[in-house]
């Protein structure tokens, strides 16, 4: 006898395995990629590499560093160069795959750590980026003489300890030059990503030879097929404001030290790829302030002379991209709820669909004879490793399975309606135990972006929506205009009207599936994060049909967003102003203006290192609607967390921040 599944809990979240940057060696016989898993006890997540037979065969584990990332074979498939943090500092790592069980060693002892490793064709060499500022840089050139060894344990503890007190003081107080002057949870310093080259065959006398000297962050760097230069990206205005909104692709040319710029600047175009043959870079190509636009991907010749788009007919956007040896594309892109495997054939100009189905890439890689190695999410699991060959697709890993087997997984159904802008694409789920002809509580979801999308089984909802069913809930969730996936007519809908546009597809969703009979409307919930919770709280300053709301690192003024966020150019471009030229329109389109009208109870969950949406956000709001109104309000605080904590913040956060959220529902639904 079989024993009955469970509801799905919301401390169900760390046994969730996630996976990441899949990459097929050479040969094709092997896929290595990164295993992630929740590790609550230390208030983090255990990160390793493991290898899949690409044929068929169970997958292994060949890191036990915990916090090791990014794989790439070398060109003979005999060694994995990885990034490991198992150090003071992340430093690259070589690891020999022909004898197994050999030792991983480190390539790299750069003081400030290395990351994105890429091996040169001949195997010899391989590029890196590290960052350095403008006072290491020119020690580094004036070959200045490394400190003596120190004598014992205690002249390298007291050296160490000495060098974190002068970079600790070096930042009282801390100078800010630009904007922004603080991401993801931390301070920006002076330092910036400098591409180095260095030998890959183990000797004492390697060291990294550092090719430009700017106070300019590269991005992952490429090698060119016949070895001779290196391709990458940097930002058009070093000195300015988020400057990675402007980029150039450029030629960093090994023997003569020169950088060649090949776009011009009329567009910002970034992360360069070169094909195996050596005629072609891929790169993505963007609008120059303009932020609710598709993203094109482009291709030209290596020389920077020809260019096309590859998808502006599509009018989809491209998420992830690989080269096959054979010199196609393998592609991830957007349409509809999906992101679906293409492969593009630049010789032909032709771009066509690999494979259809109910599932999300998130990211792909292309190997030899036309395999493909993706990362999926579907409807019935948050994520495993899938291939894809000679038209068969397969999953290829089962770490969640052993889980999936205990707990109930409700379906995911579609929805399409029209609202007063047009036809709008939205999903459901029954709550588990759902019995036709009764009617229960809904949970309404609202994405972020403003144009992010959602879909059939994107990963980093799959568990929320299932808990949210799991207690008892309906959920409902749409893709408004302004999301991705539908074109660019639909993108720009959104254009400086944030909330009216939104709120109108949203509630003719809630209509439509309220008219399904399975939702009690006078029993609905509303949440949403970033502009999800902009949102939330604009539907609630606008309408009293909901009994509770929780809104998650939203903005509420937009002013002052401007003044404390990284993106303000954000605001710029989306509503076509600044605050001193136009300040009725950030305020006309705040949700804090209608703070007084709020009368739904409202839970705030925002975190305190959130330096996209600042924590002021939610402190302004909590204020004005516990001053203006007898609304029950409530905030939490998550220390230590940034603007991900829905995503990647401490697995003991993500577990409380749903439980929170599912109780401040229950009170008031």
């Amino acid at each position: 006898m079989t024993e009955a599944k469970r509801p799905i809990t919301a401390e169900d979240l760390n046994r969730i395995h996630t996976l990441q940057d899949p990459q097929i060696s050479p040969d094709g016989k092997y896929v290595a990629f990164v295993k992630i898993t929740p590790d609550p006890l230390n208030r983090t997540y255990k990160s390793n590499i493991w290898l899949l037979p690409a044929q068929g065969g169970d997958a292994f584990q060949l890191t036990r560093g915990n916090s090791d990332s990014g794989p790439r074979w070398s060109p003979d498939a005999t060694q994995l160069a990885f990034v490991s943090g198992r150090g003071e500092r992340p430093q690259i790592y070589l690891l020999p795959i022909a004898a197994p069980g050999g030792e991983a060693r480190a390539l790299t002892e750069m003081e400030n750590g290395a990351h994105s490793p890429d091996w040169s064709p001949d195997g010899r060499q391989i590029a890196f980026l590290s960052p350095m500022n403008a006072e290491e840089r020119a020690a580094e050139a004036a070959d200045e003489d490394p400190p003596p060894e120190p004598k014992d344990k205690l002249e390298s503890k007291q050296r160490k300890e000495r060098k974190a007190e002068d970079e600790l003081n070096r930042w009282d107080p801390r100078p800010m030059w630009r904007i922004p002057y603080r991401q993801g949870t931390s301070y920006v310093d002076e330092r910036y990503d400098q591409v180095f080259v260095i030998d890959a065959a183990e000797s004492d006398d390697a060291q990294p030879r550092r090719l430009m000297d700017l106070n300019a962050s590269y991005s992952q760097p490429r090698w060119s097929t016949d070895g001779a230069s290196i391709y990458s990206d940097r930002t058009t205005i070093p000195e300015g404001d988020e400057p990675w909104r402007a980029k150039n692709i450029f030629r960093l040319d090994l023997e003569s030290g020169e950088e060649i710029a090949l776009t011009d600047g009329e567009y910002s175009a970034y992360a360069p790829m070169p094909s195996p043959d050596g005629k072609w870079i891929a790169f993505g190509r963007g609008h120059i302030g303009v932020t609710d636009m598709p993203e094109r991907l482009a291709l030209m010749s290596t020389d920077g002379s020809e260019q096309r788009l590859i998808n502006e007919s599509l009018d989809r956007e491209v998420f992830d991209m690989s080269w096959s040896p054979e010199s196609r594309l393998a592609l991830s892109i957007e349409s509809e709820g999906n992101l679906l495997p293409w492969i593009y054939d630049p010789e032909a100009d032709e771009l066509a669909q690999a494979h259809n189905g109910r599932y999300e890439i998130e990211q792909i890689d292309a190997g030899p004879g036309g395999i493909i190695a993706m990362t999926v999410s579907t409807p019935r699991n948050p994520q495993e490793l899938y291939i894809l060959s000679g038209g068969e697709f397969r999953e290829a890993t089962g770490f969640n399975h052993e889980w999936l087997a205990e707990v109930i997984v409700q379906e995911v159904h579609e929805l399409r309606f029209n609202s007063p802008q047009g036809a709008v694409q939205g999903w459901y789920l029954h709550p588990v135990g759902y019995e036709r002809g009764k009617t229960y509580p809904l949970a309404l979801n609202i994405h972020g972006g403003p144009h992010a999308a959602w879909g059939f089984s994107t990963k980093s909802m799959w568990h929320e929506w299932q808990f949210h069913a799991a207690r008892g809930y309906a959920v409902f969730y749409c893709n408004p205009h302004g999301s991705g996936g539908y074109g660019e007519t639909f993108m720009r809908k959104l254009h400086a009207a944030w909330g009216p546009v939104a709120m109108d597809d949203i509630m003719a969703g809630i209509d439509a599936f309220l008219a399904l009979g399975i939702a009690d409307e006078n029993r609905m919930a509303i949440t949403g994060g970033s502009y999800g919770g902009y949102m939330t709280a604009w539907i609630i300053s606008h309408t009293d049909r909901f009994k509770a709301a929780v809104s998650q690192r939203g903005v509420y003024n937009i002013s002052s967003f401007y003044g404390t966020s990284d993106v303000p150019l954000l605001m710029s471009n989306e509503f076509d102003a600044e605050p001193w030229t136009n300040h009725d329109v950030y305020w006309d389109n705040s949700p804090l203006k209608y703070a007084a009208d709020i009368k739904t109870p409202l839970l705030l969950i925002h975190s305190e290192n959130d330096f996209r949406v600042p924590i002021e956000q939610a402190e302004q709001l909590f204020a004005w609607v516990r001053r203006a109104t007898d609304t029950p309000i409530h905030m939490l605080r998550y220390p230590r967390e940034g603007h991900e904590l829905s995503r990647s913040g401490e697995p003991g956060h993500r577990v409380s921040r749903l439980t929170e959220m599912i109780n401040w529902f229950d009170r008031y639904v």
